[in-house]
């Protein structure tokens, strides 16, 4: 179980600190979601944040911390789902040379979209 918000700030109007404080209200209304870990991330670019809830279920470390980067830093990623064949993924981009910190499907779907890309 988890909760996941976001938005972007098209209209750039709102400070970097004004958009993290809505991202926080976000992650705080969704706490019921996911009482054992929540995040922020904003991007002072594109002018987007995510915001995330999480119960603890397969990476019970920080390392499964939420919203995630990619290994490179180049995506970004809040997610809730369940990848049931995350373990063989993991395994095949092991073999490729990919690396992880910690043992959450959420960071071998980053992997996956770094080594094969998004169609």
């Amino acid at each position: 179980m988890c909760g996941i918000a976001g938005f972007v700030d098209f209209a750039s109007r709102d400070s970097l600190e004004t958009l993290e404080r809505v991202g926080l209200s976000m992650a705080s209304t969704l706490r019921h979601r996911g009482p054992d870990d929540g995040g922020v991330w904003v991007d002072p670019y594109a002018r987007a944040v995510l915001a995330h809830r999480r119960l603890s279920i397969l990476d019970l470390s920080m390392a499964g911390h939420q919203p995630m980067a990619s290994a490179s830093g180049r995506w970004m990623l809040s997610y809730n789902g369940e990848i049931y064949n995350f373990k063989a993924l993991r395994a095949e981009l092991e073999r490729l040379g990919h690396g992880f910190r910690g043992h959450c499907d959420t960071e071998v779907l980053l992997g996956a979209v770094e080594q094969w890309g998004l169609p």
